[in-house]
């Protein structure tokens, strides 16, 4: 049955693959082309092919096994592959089963004699490998150069919103008040983990493949540092045979975001929660807001609901190459041609989700009012209330007693702490004076903290400092 073809977005099968050598008596199956081709999933490689291609073809002419003159026709031929892949003028065909595949085909109808030499010294396994990790950590140094952006958001929210104080929830329910910045804060803390992460990451991504070969290496004299450095490699590679069928940099990148998707999925269900009318604590951009095809009043966070779900993307991604490779003997095997659909998936998936986080973050407003009108809700105070009679001489669970039944009074008068008559206080602590009241309140309970990484507003201003500085040195993704 005949194949469409394809130039852009079409396909054909006018072509026969080069890596059918005279080795076969029946030409490929239709069937088997179809169901082996991977050109409409690693097409996107081409970049990163022909980065690798021309830097071996520098490889090959550096220790003689081709010429200067052959090398600049190599050279000059990938980039006008590359130009014509660029303005969606370049002919794809099943037969020719992955990019790979018709880069070196077309570099050999363009160029002749000299194009079949490019592949000398290289396995379609080293060469996938090394396309691989090249686009890969290209999506590393962008995720992490969103991630600065998105930590950055977080921070200048900080000056805006320094003085605004936050109920802080375990369980869902109001636990001790924070200042909004040391919230900001908090989030930047667990992204700043997943950057040294993919930072981590990313010194394994970037070692070099180039030159392993299809399994035990090559009795040709190559240099394979040449074209480590060429690639922009930290080192290369030490043994062809774990090169050869190596995919644990793709499994650690998918983790990595994964994880940074778990981290991004808590933060968008904690706003999803703060922007109900039960909650009403803050205010998501409309712009990144959906109505409903039914209700006319409703603004739902869809944005934020699409980042949570998309979260589950990450995970299955990463759970199906971990799937996928648990069982495969050493070095090469074709199930792994399935593994760029999973990487290209979890990086399409990230950025889009770190890319529309930046600008919710920056413009979100909190309903301040509100949130000032409320503060008081929920005996928050109730632990710093404790820790004044400790430092009074209680013991803590004496003191943690004594605040519950404190507490306990509060509910049945329908009052706040604050609002408890001295005399009341002095029932289960006789001692206690006045002072009490300069720790009751949401206020005093904030100016109260002080310990280290605390809520208090000295170490939060130098947190918020701290993390400027940080940022300030984190511009490039390695850093």
């Amino acid at each position: 049955m005949e194949k469409p073809t394809r130039r852009g977005n079409t396909l054909s099968n006018t072509k026969q693959s080069p890596s059918r050598s005279g080795a076969f008596d029946q030409a490929a199956s239709p069937l088997a082309e179809r169901f082996t081709q991977s050109i409409d999933v690693d097409s996107r490689l081409y970049r990163h092919d022909i980065l690798g291609s021309i830097a071996h073809a520098k490889m090959l002419a550096e220790i003689g096994l081709i010429s200067r003159a052959e090398c600049e026709q190599i050279e000059q031929g990938l980039k006008s592959i590359e130009a014509d892949i660029d303005n969606n003028n370049f002919p794809f065909s099943i037969n020719l089963e992955d990019i790979h595949m018709h880069i070196e085909q077309a570099l050999i109808e363009r160029i002749g004699e000299a194009g079949r030499k490019l592949h000398t010294a290289r396995s379609r396994n080293d060469q996938v490998s090394t396309a691989m990790r090249l686009w890969l950590r290209d999506q590393i140094d962008r995720s992490l150069e969103l991630l600065h952006e998105l930590q950055s958001a977080f921070v200048e929210r900080c000056e805006r919103d320094a003085q605004i104080i936050l109920p802080a929830y375990t369980h869902l329910q109001r636990a001790q008040p924070v200042l909004a910045p040391h919230y900001w804060l908090a989030y930047c803390e667990k992204f700043q983990r997943d950057r040294e992460r993919l930072v981590g990451c990313r010194l394994r991504v970037n070692t070099s493949p180039l030159g392993c070969g299809a399994v035990a290496g090559t009795s040709l004299p190559i240099d394979r540092q040449y074209t480590a450095t060429q690639l922009g490699f930290d080192q290369v590679m030490r043994n062809s045979i774990d090169s050869s069928g190596d995919r644990d940099f793709v499994i650690e990148a998918l983790y990595c975001w994964a994880h940074l998707g778990i981290h991004l999925s808590g933060w968008a269900e904690e706003w999803i929660i703060w922007a109900s009318d039960e909650y009403s604590m803050l205010e998501l951009p409309s712009a990144f807001c959906t109505g409903s095809s039914m209700m006319p009043q409703k603004i739902n966070p869809d944005v934020l609901e699409l980042i949570r779900g998309k979260s589950s993307t990450l995970i299955s991604s990463l759970q199906a190459l971990m799937i996928l490779v648990k069982g495969l003997p050493t070095a090469y095997n074709r199930d792994l041609q399935e593994d760029k659909i999973h990487l290209f998936r979890a990086a399409d998936t990230i950025l889009a989700c770190l890319e529309i986080a930046i600008p919710i973050v920056r413009e979100t407003r909190l309903k301040t009012e509100k949130l000032a009108s409320r503060l008081g809700n929920g005996f928050v105070d109730a632990t710093t209330l404790m820790e004044y009679l400790i430092k009074r001489g209680e013991s803590m669970r004496t003191a943690h007693h004594r605040v519950g039944e404190l507490v306990h009074l509060a509910r049945q008068s329908n009052c706040s702490l604050s609002q408890l008559k001295l005399e009341v206080f002095q029932q289960i602590d006789p001692t206690i004076d006045v002072s009490v009241y300069d720790v009751l309140g949401v206020e005093n309970a904030v100016k109260a903290f002080c310990s280290f990484g605390s809520t208090g507003l000295e170490q939060v201003q130098f947190q918020v400092q701290a993390w400027r500085g940080r940022l300030a040195t984190q511009r490039h993704p390695v850093d």
